[in-house]
């Protein structure tokens, strides 16, 4: 670039670069232009039409005029004048042929103005979002490019993805990862409604997340124009919060309402942005977060801990459950387990809240879970509940007594009575209730059994890694052999299928922090929630465990991993079918129908993605496919070819 006579000039093509007659889009510095070739000389057109912005560079040169390709219109090649009686021409600029090419001159660029979107970002910035998952497009583009800016300042980190379910799905592992909301972005229309099936599962999960939709201008929205929903109708069900900022608009404000109420409510907020108002000037202050949301370690009420300590005191063989509410809360639960020497088990979405390896540690309590948990289940007397919302699929037996601890007032009691319900932060009422117990308690210690039936459950496990009827691995090496691999503070994102319920029965916990889709169950999770656990952690090994049925939904999200050099490591078995539903329909008593797939080589996709992918088909192999796995640098996916009958 150069600058004279008040011009920026910009090389914009070699000499020969346009032929005679021909008409072609270039760019100089911010500016999109239409280079034109006629008679012998050059012309350099605004790219937008006056009329529908249609890209002048994107016609042709017909009759001597350069023709609109939106509608027609035409316009003199070198100086952009209609033909009379019109004058509405496109701006027009100098061209220069010089010595090294073809040259055009600029008016300078004025600096650029803080926006409504620079607001909003530096909200967001403010109040803790860090990453963003996205796809950015024609009716977002000035929200875009206020991330930009951020970005730019090292203030947040922006992650393009191929799919914008992904984009929900990455920021809700994020999430559950860390118990902090994450971002996912989109533009108007499909863009946007694309994204409700990860919000939902964010939503049923209670992890916090926000959600961003570009819009169409407001001048033709509610017209039936090109992407023009109604998002706040569609977002109506999914998020706590919704709102469209309108020119006018506080949007600092409605950015920290709709943060606040991911936050506090573990929902979803969510923020509709009209094309025109996103660049739209601003000099309002961006929102702080002090003052604007408490505390939850909110202690129980007295005269219920005195009731729960009583019945904790006289139960002789009390079993503590651990769901996903009490996560981030587990060392004043384990302290209470072993006043108590008492089992702890846990719900599926909590498996690894206490290790395997943990004297008291039961393993997964229900379908997915271990008969070691469903043995002090049946054998408890007393069952004291920290964080879990009984699910069916969990199987807490409400009839025995039950001293159930959450602190949210609608989670209590919510399908069925119970015994006590304990209004209380999962660690201050554990501290609290272990601080109130009498110096001697009817527990008896259950340390001995517990091992004992460990002992019983991995020799049977034993007996079914050792399993093969010459058609696949089964679940049961795999995941003995991952487990032997895994390091103990790894992220692992599991999908939904049978290698979930594999994953579940097999894998033992050391310290590793599990995600899955729980209430939701949708297929699909599991490796875009690798991509927000690596956001989220990234100096600790992510691990994705899917079937071939959830990785086909969002398999271009491995070119994603391998953009960012996401070191995910991505564990996929293979058996050519949705087995789940297979074996539901044989339960069912009906015929298998429409669950075989047709899939690629996976370890070939990975490799032509830039990713090192690797076939195990068997048992043997495991072991040194998972050591590599660990020690390769940036994506890997091991396909395991399974046997879908050795569950």
């Amino acid at each position: 670039m150069s600058e004279d006579n008040g011009h920026e000039w910009h090389r914009v093509m070699d000499l020969d670069g346009l032929p005679e007659g021909r008409v072609t889009t270039v760019v100089a510095g911010h500016r999109t232009l239409a280079l034109t070739h006629h008679q012998g000389e050059y012309g350099a057109l605004d790219n937008h039409c006056p009329h529908q912005g249609g890209p002048l560079g994107e016609g042709s040169i017909e009759n001597g005029v350069l023709r609109c390709p939106w509608h027609g219109y035409d316009y003199d090649p070198l100086t952009g004048k209609p033909p009379p009686p019109f004058d509405d021409a496109p701006s027009c600029f100098p061209v220069e042929v010089r010595d090294d090419g073809i040259w055009v001159g600029v008016p300078p660029e004025e600096p650029r103005q803080r926006t409504v979107a620079d607001e909003m970002v530096e909200t967001m910035v403010n109040h803790g979002i860090t990453h963003v998952f996205g796809m950015v497009g024609h009716s977002n583009l000035g929200f875009a490019d206020a991330m930009r800016e951020a970005q730019e300042r090292g203030e947040l980190t922006y992650i393009g993805i191929r799919h914008e379910g992904a984009a929900s799905f990455a920021a809700s592992g994020f999430a559950k990862l860390t118990g902090r909301p994450a971002a996912c972005f989109a533009i108007a229309g499909p863009g946007s409604t694309n994204m409700l099936t990860g919000l939902y599962d964010a939503k049923v999960d209670r992890a916090p997340i926000l959600a961003l939709s570009g819009q169409v201008p407001s001048r033709v929205a509610g017209r039936g124009a090109f992407q023009d929903l109604d998002l706040g109708a569609a977002f109506n069900d999914v998020a706590r919060y919704s709102a469209t900022v309108q020119a006018g608009s506080n949007g600092a404000e409605l950015t920290t309402i709709a943060i606040k109420t991911a936050i506090v409510e573990r929902d979803v907020g969510h923020l509709i942005l009209p094309d025109e108002v996103q660049v739209q000037a601003s000099d309002a202050d961006a929102g702080e977060p002090d003052g604007r949301i408490a505390s939850r370690a909110i202690a129980p009420p007295a005269d219920e801990l005195e009731r729960a300590v009583g019945m904790i005191a006289e139960a002789e063989t009390p079993a503590i459950v651990v769901g996903h509410g009490s996560r981030f809360e587990m060392d004043p639960v384990l302290a209470l387990a072993e006043r108590l020497n008492c089992p702890v088990f846990t719900s599926f979405k909590a498996k690894g809240a206490v290790s395997d390896h943990h004297r008291l540690g039961c393993g997964v309590l229900g379908r997915s879970g271990t008969p070691v948990a469903s043995y002090f289940m049946n054998e408890a007397d007393l069952l004291i509940v920290f964080g879990a919302s009984f699910s069916n699929h969990t199987g807490i037996s409400e009839y025995k007594p039950i001293i159930q601890v959450d602190d949210d007032p609608m989670q209590l009691g919510r399908f069925h009575s119970v015994t006590v319900p304990v209004l209380g932060n999962a660690a201050v009422t554990a501290e609290a209730m272990l601080a109130s117990l009498p110096g001697s308690v009817a527990s008896a210690d259950r340390t001995d059994l517990i091992a004992d039936r460990w002992r019983i459950w991995r020799a049977e496990k034993e007996r079914r890694v050792a399993d093969d009827r010459g058609e696949g691995v089964s679940s049961a090496a795999v995941f003995a052999a991952l487990t032997a691999a895994t390091p103990a503070d790894a992220v692992m994102a599991v999908d939904v299928g049978n290698n979930a319920y594999s994953f579940g029965r097999y894998f033992e916990c050391d310290r590793q922090a599990i995600l899955m889709s729980g209430y939701l169950g949708s297929i699909g999770f599991g490796f875009p929630a690798a991509m927000g656990a690596w956001a989220a952690a990234p100096d600790r090994a992510v691990v994705a465990v899917t079937g071939d049925g959830g990785f086909g939904q969002y398999m271009a999200e491995i070119t994603t991993a391998v953009k960012y050099k996401m070191p995910i490591k991505h564990v996929l078995l293979n058996n050519s079918e949705l087995a789940k539903i297979s074996k539901e329909q044989r339960d069912a008593h009906l015929d298998v129908w429409q669950t075989s797939l047709h899939n690629p080589d996976f370890r070939r996709f990975a490799e032509n993605a830039g990713a090192r992918g690797i076939r195990v088909t068997r048992r043997e192999e495991l072991a040194d496919a998972f050591a590599e796995m660990y020690v390769q640098p940036g994506p890997v996916l091991v396909e395991v070819l399974v046997d879908a009958a050795l569950l």
